[in-house]
């Protein structure tokens, strides 16, 4: 094999093949002779298949629009961003937007739907620590930017010596009339020590009062017995209000609770600080006032089990962590009541787990929706509407299941409110018109991706596949389809996932003793979102209907775990490419085809039939596969593939985590940011020198022990029940046979 016939491929996957080839692989050799591989089965040169099957039946329809309030659109079709954190126009200038990028870029574009370009408003991307939850988090002008050139920037950076992170708030100067920030201009008002890098916060806005309002999470303290939150004597946890001056210092609000003690300019002192608005947050994550009001909105991530919407009021304690949402967070405590402020709303895991908040509907475009709040989930994607009825108790309204990560919402000048994808979009809201409410099938066999007859089997259009390592799914045995629309094609990325086209169908039966539980449709709508729908199975092994919203039954003697639609999302990361198994080295391996009985190479069958464009440009002997974890490839190479198969969807570069962690099965692991490395929250499981990865020893080794529990620190945190512990046995053995960290 030549390079110049894997150019397609990508540096990543190039870097796995010569490593095959002789190349360093990044870790240390297997002990003991490397099993040889099984010989490859004689199969035709046209593969399993002779001809792609005639799909007109499974097809996914347009997406349902929850409670069709409202639609999302590309605002701006022809600009993408790197990991956007925030959207927003500067005071009186309608003509421009600005974009916060994660990795330390400000950027600016003209507000005209046909923009395609942008260009650097402030970089601070040589200065920013963007590891875990951290990077360039918040930007507010002052309300005279026009005149005075005056901005303020939140981020986090390195702590002393290159090492931790730190929280700074400080003031930029334009230099051009209000074109650019000059970095150089910068006059630091505060600076905190976060005590690990996630938990961060990082909001900043001018509040009506013309105060500047900053948000900082507790430093990640979740299981910290210090308890930041609720300790006024440091600037974690807690909302901060400062009035600041023309040359970039601050005063302190006579209002402030604390207004009359030393300041905490470092980020701590002896004193209650008198920076601080409200206190008991454990991380608000964007905030917003209403501009009718004046009322401060937020949104504040939670740990275990809810995420929460609050009011922020002056000297409010919001509970944590002695409270999550309004359920008892630590018993210890005896979780007080009194004097703490509780949420207005709060929300379980269910429905998504990183609440993003938003802001009060006062644009002319969502009339419906006029003076509702509005916010949304980062990993479900999923978007409500806040309202109370007549006793002012609020509940909360799906308007959207958008199949985003929503970062972060943005508002217009007049008011109109977008959304920020975190995987690179921006988003206008408007009224969902005509759509249907619902759009999906009730029973399987009204799918089309079924034999109505015999639902148990699949249409005539469907195509088998099986990928080389698969996800543990509580001891269930799986049977998979795809389903691509006539006249469409398979694309390939530089990392060898497959980019399915809209109007596509995975499918996947789940069986245990034999019987069939569940049957699974993950569809991409003619909008290009994702979303996945679960089905139940009958007694009779009849019929299946659809569940909506998750459920958990007896089966046999044992539970089985039905996902919501929101938890379908939260495996099949937008990081990960949504499909999570239709990539290259999953289906690098063979496949007995009932249509034909043939055994044949996967890649190879569905490159003959046309189903990639362009074609792979490679033989399947010369592209990575991922091994069996049961097989008998050599055991790093079977606990990389369990690793990449149940933990990469979400520990990857892009992923939903707060951690550094990249898990892909091709990531050497010097670079997997896990050898020797603590556990960013805090939370050892009360393992003494315990890391993430400790070569030689499993049991301080966090990717083997979290795998290995089913309650509130389990990996993955939803959708089993059961220990996968063979594959846990081929982690461990791996970990055991590690000397070091290259």
């Amino acid at each position: 094999m030549s390079l110049n016939s894997m150019h397609w491929l990508g540096p990543t996957l190039i870097g796995v093949i010569l490593a095959g080839c002789g190349g360093s692989s990044g870790g240390p050799p297997p002990a003991g002779p490397e099993p040889p591989a099984p010989p490859p089965p004689t199969e035709p040169p046209g593969g399993g298949l002779d001809a792609r099957p005639v799909n007109t039946t499974c097809v996914a329809p347009a997406r349902p629009s929850g409670l069709g309030a409202i639609e999302l659109e590309r605002a701006f079709p022809a600009l993408s961003f790197e990991q956007p954190l925030y959207l927003l126009q500067a005071p009186g200038d309608d003509a421009r937007w600005f974009v916060l990028e994660k990795t330390g870029r400000v950027r600016v574009f003209d507000n005209q739907a046909s923009v395609a370009t942008s260009s650097v408003f402030l970089d601070l991307s040589s200065v920013v620590n963007s590891a875990s939850e951290g990077g360039l988090l918040g930007l507010a002008f002052a309300p005279d930017f026009a005149t005075s050139g005056r901005a303020f920037v939140s981020y986090t950076t390195f702590g002393p010596g290159g090492t931790g992170m730190r929280s700074v708030i400080a003031r930029y100067r334009s230099p051009d009339g209000g074109l650019t920030l000059d970095p150089a201009s910068e006059q630091v008002l505060l600076t905190i020590t976060q005590p690990f890098n996630n938990h961060n916060g990082g909001g900043i806005k001018f509040g009506p009062d013309g105060h500047l309002y900053v948000a900082i999470g507790d430093g990640g303290s979740g299981g910290d017995p210090q308890d930041n939150a609720q300790n006024t004597h440091n600037l974690l946890g807690a909302f901060l209000r400062l009035e600041v001056d023309d040359d970039g210092a601050y005063e302190v609000p006579a209002g402030n609770p604390f207004a009359q003690n030393p300041r905490c300019a470092e980020g701590s002192g002896a004193a209650p600080c008198p920076e601080i608005f409200a206190w008991g947050l454990r991380n608000p994550w964007r905030f917003s006032f209403d501009r009718q009001s004046g009322r401060l909105w937020a949104g504040d991530v939670g740990q275990n089990a809810r995420e929460e919407i609050n009011l922020i009021e002056v000297g409010g304690n919001y509970g944590w962590r002695f409270r999550e949402g309004f359920t008892c967070f630590n018993p210890a405590t005896n979780c007080p009541a009194a004097g703490l402020v509780d949420p207005v709303l709060d929300y379980p895991h269910s429905d998504g787990r990183s609440v993003t908040g938003g802001y009060v509907v006062r644009g002319t475009s969502l009339p419906g929706l006029e003076g509702l709040y509005l916010f949304g989930d980062f990993i479900s994607g999923r978007i409500w509407a806040l309202s109370a009825n007549a006793d002012g108790e609020y509940g909360k309204s799906l308007l959207a299941a958008t199949g985003l990560q929503v970062s972060s919402f943005g508002e217009a000048n007049d008011g109109e409110i977008f959304v920020v994808d975190f995987g690179g979009g921006l988003y206008r809201i408007k009224p969902a018109g005509n759509a249907p409410a619902d759009t999906i099938p009730a029973s399987l066999a009204d799918t089309g991706c079924v034999d109505p007859a015999v639902p148990s089997l699949p249409a005539p259009g469907l195509i088998p596949y099986r990928p080389q390592a698969p996800f543990w799914s509580d001891g269930a045995a799986k049977e998979r389809w795809l389903a691509l629309p006539e006249g469409t094609t398979i694309g390939l990325d530089g990392d060898g996932r497959m980019d399915f086209p809209a109007g596509s169908v995975l499918m996947k039966h789940f069986r245990r003793d034999g019987r069939l539980l569940e049957t699974r449709l993950f569809m991409r709508h003619p909008d290009g979102v994702w979303a996945g729908y679960t089905y139940g199975w009958n007694e009779a092994q009849t019929a299946a209907g659809r569940i909506t919203g998750g459920a958990q039954r007896e089966t046999g003697g044992r539970a089985w775990l039905y996902p919501s639609e929101a938890e379908c999302l939260q495996c099949h990361t937008a990081a990960a490419g949504r499909t999570l198994g239709l990539e290259l080295a999953q289906l690098n391996g063979v496949l007995t085809y009932p249509a034909t009985g043939r055994v044949a190479n996967q890649l190879r069958t569905l490159d003959a039939i046309g189903l990639f464009s362009p074609p792979l440009g490679a033989a399947p002997e010369d592209i990575p596969s991922l091994a069996d974890p049961n097989g008998v490839a050599a055991v790093e190479e079977r606990a990389r593939a369990w690793l990449h198969t149940n933990c990469a969807g979400c520990h990857r570069p892009g992923g939903p985590t707060p951690s550094d962690l990249d898990l892909r099965f091709d990531t050497a692991l010097a670079a997997m940011a896990a050898c020797r490395v603590p556990t960013i929250t805090g939370s050892d499981l009360g393992v003494s020198d315990a890391s993430l990865l400790s070569p030689g020893a499993p049991a301080r080794s966090l990717i083997w022990l979290r795998p290995g529990r089913r309650d509130v620190h389990a990996m993955p945190p939803l959708g089993s029940l059961e220990v996968d512990t063979a594959g846990l046995d081929v982690v461990r053995e791996w970990i055991e046979s590690l000397q070091g960290c290259e």
